[in-house]
């Protein structure tokens, strides 16, 4: 079905007439009209239009079928039909909703629109009426029969009413501010009396019914006489329109002008009636369907009381009814019905994500507390974890399982505090805050809400929002949390809350004590497998228009993409690169190319470009290169610490753009091999004669933390004895000066980082130990841990004999 938008007569003589006389002439078009063979016409509904011959009319399809068509009818230089439905509110209109007289029409230009809409410039040629239709589906196609219109006895008679008809409209464009000066210019240069009647007709602010009969008159004297009387009774309102408009201007004086409009809206008001008793009536109307309290029901009669004391024109009465529509719209005590079927429940997380248990649990094991006891306070969860693992849409898969309404809240770059807790109403431009907005958008009292990245909330000049966060994320304060638009206490104790951040370092700890954290760390090889068959692919074959078997990606293609093409904790790497195989497949069928579904590994290089190199022995191949672990906010990753020895005084030097507490790791690695060199088997004379300089690759990335205290011993003593650090090796841990090996954090992102970066061992400190059997068996499948207390087994294991 197609939806004829408002488009003003600017447009249709700017744009339509244009580009007649661009594509297309007039008499290209009444040739092609004479020398039509076409027998079955596609029939295109239309609604609150009516279209005439010899009138350039754009349509606006947004529906398949009617943007099929007249895409079809366009390629085929089909003329179509163009019929009015008799009632504009039905979305699927049947034969028996469509008047069966319409016009015949040409489409000239096809414009696309951004939102997938399509609108067509035509031309209308014939008026017609359907013998029959034919088909229904895609499109209705229909036998017609073309009507002539019948020419006026008296040609005079009809000259002087079309006469009368241009200067009416003429008068009425003068009066009317709505109808744009170029309809003027478009009247002024229609010389044809007939073509003249049409365009008045069509784009006259006539009801589409009375439109109709002017088309369904086949005599031009009888249409034009309808189409007059109408005009005459537009122009008397036109009029009326006027002299309200002349009484409120004598009413002003210059110390009034900023008071123009309310003063016009009231002339009016009093004209038709309503006004301030209207804005008072919906609002109580609105409340009558609300289920609140005692307490809020007071307010709410004071407020109100509030209102009918003020003035109507004053700007604090629009302050008091904006006011009161936000205080009615918010749902207060409406509830939706949570779902207990927790094994639903679990298919539904389960379908929708891949891994993540420890939420999954969670999910589950909040559900079985509130099954039993019908009453809880919604736990509040924190999703920490690294970008792309799934924390943002885990809260839409939480909102599904529970059967509530999903919000997504972004707190990213947030400095005010009033976009959480609101501003006082009587600010200029008052709101409420981000809470209680997403609670109203919500529809319930009692939604899952998603405020996403609550890490990266900033303090600015107007309070800081982490703090205005304390009282809506803690279970005993939120039962009434204070907005400052709104004025009284708000229950969010039954609102579900999951906050998601990617480091947990700049959220401030009352906020973190608040909240129960829930680590998500990165995916493994065969998760990341999983994800892109059962998830990634499908996804990128329907966003790129293609079909289930337009192509295959098996488990080795997949594993060289995740190895070759990416490193990352999360999978959007990983859907990236799988968008641009399904671009190349998409480009393939749109050229026409043969081309294998199945992807072999040649072709995803081909695809893909040149892959990273995988060989770490070969960058730790001589003395003093050690690879070592760190975090950061995307996941874990490696990193390798070099270092080199020259001739100089001991003199330690550092590169790589290091933090404070790197160079200070590095400083303890000197001097305790100074201290013990006996015990490590290095000679007095080189320390004491040899400068060491220690570099850290990737110098425009900033570094910083104690991790990589025993990789840099390990390194140092590496080139003093000049000898080599095992292949395949890594390694994370703080060091202290007495020569003990203390814990770090981030173990499990590390340890995927290493299995991803194809390392074979690993040494960590023993209080780490707790930390490895948290993670799956699994994700270590292939990864030696070694435990070690003190710098000597460090070294021990790490040097090569």
């Amino acid at each position: 079905m197609t939806k004829f938008e408002d488009i003003s007569l600017e447009e249709i003589i700017s744009d339509g007439f244009d580009i007649v006389a661009e594509e297309i002439t007039l008499s290209d078009l009444s040739e092609t009209e004479n020398n039509t063979d076409q027998k079955i016409f596609p029939i295109l509904p239309v609604r609150n239009m009516v279209m005439f011959p010899n009138v350039v009319m754009p349509i606006t399809a947004g529906r398949k079928n009617s943007i099929q068509l007249l895409e079809e009818a366009q390629k085929n230089g089909d003329f179509i039909g163009v019929i009015s439905q008799k009632n504009s509110e039905i979305e699927q209109p049947g034969e028996k909703d469509l008047y069966h007289t319409g016009t015949l029409a040409k489409i000239i230009k096809i414009i696309k629109l951004p939102e997938g809409n399509i609108t067509a410039i035509t031309k209308g040629f014939h008026r017609f009426k359907v013998k029959k239709f034919i088909e229904t589906t895609p499109y209705f196609k229909a036998e017609i029969t073309k009507l002539k219109d019948v020419k006026p006895k008296n040609k005079e008679e009809y000259d002087a009413l079309l006469d009368n008809i241009k200067d009416l409209a003429l008068k009425i464009i003068e009066l009317d501010p709505n109808i744009p000066n170029a309809a003027n210019f478009a009247i002024k240069n229609i010389s044809n009396k007939d073509e003249l009647l049409n365009f008045i007709c069509s784009n006259g602010t006539f009801l589409s019914s009375d439109k109709q009969r002017f088309l369904e008159e086949k005599s031009l004297m009888e249409r034009a006489r309808k189409c007059y009387e109408l005009m005459h009774e537009s122009f008397r309102k036109l009029e009326l329109r006027n002299q309200i408009h002349q009484k409120t201007s004598k009413d002003l004086d210059k110390q009034q002008r900023e008071y123009f409009l309310n003063q016009q809206i009231r002339t009016i008001q009093e004209e038709l009636g309503g006004g301030p008793e209207t804005d008072v009536e919906e609002l109580l109307q609105k409340a009558r369907t609300k289920k609140w309290s005692a307490e809020v029901e007071e307010h709410f009669q004071k407020e109100m009381n509030r209102l009918q004391r003020q003035n109507p024109n004053s700007p604090d009465y629009n302050v008091q009814r904006n006011y009161l529509d936000f205080f009615t719209d918010l749902p207060w005590d409406n509830y939706s019905q949570d779902i207990f079927d927790i094994e639903k429940a679990q298919k539904v997380l389960d379908k929708a994500h891949f891994g993540l248990d420890d939420i999954k649990k969670r999910i589950l094991e909040h559900m079985a507390v509130l099954k039993l006891k019908n009453n809880m306070k919604s736990p509040i969860l924190l999703l920490v974890g690294p970008p792309g693992v799934g924390k943002t849409s885990l809260g839409k898969s939480v909102a599904d399982a529970l059967g509530r309404k999903y919000v997504r809240v972004s707190l990213g770059g947030l400095h005010d505090e009033s976009e959480v807790r609101g501003h006082r109403k009587t600010y200029i431009g008052a709101m409420a805050g981000r809470i209680l907005q997403s609670i109203k958008k919500s529809g319930t009292s009692n939604p899952v809400i998603v405020l996403d990245e609550i890490d990266k909330v900033g303090q600015g000049i107007h309070g800081d929002p982490s703090s205005a966060l304390l009282e809506v994320l803690d279970p005993e304060q939120n039962k009434s949390f204070h907005d400052n638009f709104l004025e009284m206490g708000y229950d969010l104790s039954k609102v579900m809350f999951i906050a998601t951040a990617n480091s947990l370092s700049t959220i401030q700890t009352p906020l973190l004590d608040r909240m129960e954290i829930i680590q998500i760390a990165g995916y493994t090889l065969e998760e990341k497998i999983e994800i892109a068959k059962r998830h990634l692919i499908k996804k990128q074959q329907e966003e790129n228009g293609l079909q289930t078997k337009s192509f295959k990606l098996g488990n080795a293609e997949l594993k060289h993409i995740i190895e070759a093409h990416t490193s990352e904790s999360g999978v959007r790497s990983l859907e990236k690169r799988i968008a641009a195989i399904a671009r190349w497949v998409a480009l393939q069928i749109a050229l026409e190319k043969e081309y294998n579904p199945k992807i072999s590994l040649e072709k995803v290089d081909e695809i893909l470009g040149v892959p990273r190199p995988r060989s770490l022995s070969e960058i730790s191949d001589v003395p003093g290169v050690v690879t070592g672990l760190a975090w950061t906010s995307v996941g874990g990753d490696i990193l390798f610490i070099e270092s080199i020895l020259s001739n100089g005084k001991g003199n330690l030097t550092m590169t790589g753009n290091l933090g404070t507490v790197m160079k200070e790791s590095a400083t303890i690695a000197l001097e305790y091999i100074k201290a013990k060199h006996a015990d490590l088997g290095i000679e007095q004379e080189d320390l004491e004669k040899k400068n060491i300089h220690v570099h850290v690759p990737e110098g425009a990335t900033p570094k910083d933390g104690p991790s990589a205290g025993i990789a840099m011993l390990t390194s140092m003593v590496s080139s003093f004895k000049n000898k080599k650090v095992r292949p395949h090796l890594a390694m994370t841990g703080e060091i202290t000066l007495r020569g003990k090996v203390l814990p770090v954090g981030g173990i499990k992102e590390k340890l995927l980082a290493a299995t991803r970066a194809g390392i074979k061992e690993v040494i960590l400190c023993e209080a780490n130990r707790k930390d490895v059997e948290e993670i799956k068996k699994d994700y270590l499948k292939n990864l030696k841990v070694n435990y070690v207390n003190k710098m000597e087994e460090v070294i021990d294991i790490a040097i090569e004999k």
